[in-house]
C-alpha cells in the first residue's frame, strides 16, 4: 500500500512537471518576437549627414527619460572620427539643459557605411543604423542590431504630418512596434 501511494505521488509529480514543461515551451513559442527588419540604406555620404538633426520621435530610454528639445549634431574629429553632441533639456523646453559627447566611428565604410558604433563611454560601442534616410538628408530613421533602439531625426524641429506617417508605416512594415513610439517636444521653427 505504501509504495502505491508513493508511486501514484511520484506519477502524479512527474505529470505536473510534464505539463509544466510542456506549457513552457508552448509560451516560449507563442511569445516569440517580431522579427525586425533592420537592414541599413545602402549609401552614406558622411558629409552631408554631419550637422544638427532635430529628434522627433524615439523609444525612449533611461539615458533620455524626459528630455524635450533633443538634437543631435555630428562633425568631424582631427583623429577621422566623428564628434557627437547630444543635447536637451529636462522636462520642459525651459528646463536644465543636458548635454553628452560622444564619438562615432564606421567600422566598414566601403560595405556598411550606414553601420555606425557610437560611443559616450569609454571604448564602449553600440549601434547606430542609418535605416531610412531621405535622399536630400533632411529626414532619418535610426535603429540598431535590436529592436529595443529607435529614432526619428529631421533637419527641422518640426516634421510634416504626411512625411512622418509614411515613416511610421516604413517602420511598421519593418517589424517594429510604432505604438512604442513618443514624440518629442521640440521648439517652434525659427
Amino acid at each position: 500500500m505504501i509504495k502505491s501511494t508513493l508511486f501514484q505521488a511520484n506519477w502524479n509529480l512527474s505529470l505536473v512537471f510534464l505539463s509544466l514543461i510542456t506549457a513552457g515551451l508552448f509560451t516560449a513559442c507563442s511569445g516569440q518576437k517580431q522579427v525586425i527588419d533592420n537592414s541599413v540604406v545602402k549609401e552614406l555620404d558622411l558629409q552631408k549627414y554631419l550637422g544638427t538633426w532635430y529628434e522627433i520621435a524615439r523609444y525612449d530610454h533611461r539615458f533620455e527619460q524626459g528630455l524635450v528639445g533633443v538634437t543631435a549634431n555630428y562633425s568631424m574629429r582631427s583623429d577621422g572620427k566623428i564628434k557627437v553632441v547630444n543635447s536637451g533639456y529636462k522636462n520642459t523646453l525651459d528646463g536644465e539643459y543636458s548635454e553628452a559627447i560622444g564619438k562615432a566611428k564606421i567600422p566598414d565604410p566601403e560595405n556598411e557605411p550606414a553601420k555606425l558604433k557610437v560611443s559616450f563611454f569609454w571604448i564602449f560601442y553600440g549601434d547606430y543604423y542609418v535605416l531610412e534616410l531621405d535622399e536630400d538628408y533632411r529626414w532619418a530613421v535610426i535603429g540598431s542590431s535590436s529592436d529595443k533602439y529607435l529614432w526619428i531625426l529631421s533637419r527641422t524641429p518640426q516634421m510634416e504630418s504626411e512625411i512622418y506617417n509614411d515613416l511610421l508605416q516604413r517602420i511598421a512594415d519593418r517589424g517594429y512596434d510604432t505604438s512604442a513610439l513618443i514624440k518629442v517636444k521640440q521648439k517652434e521653427n525659427s
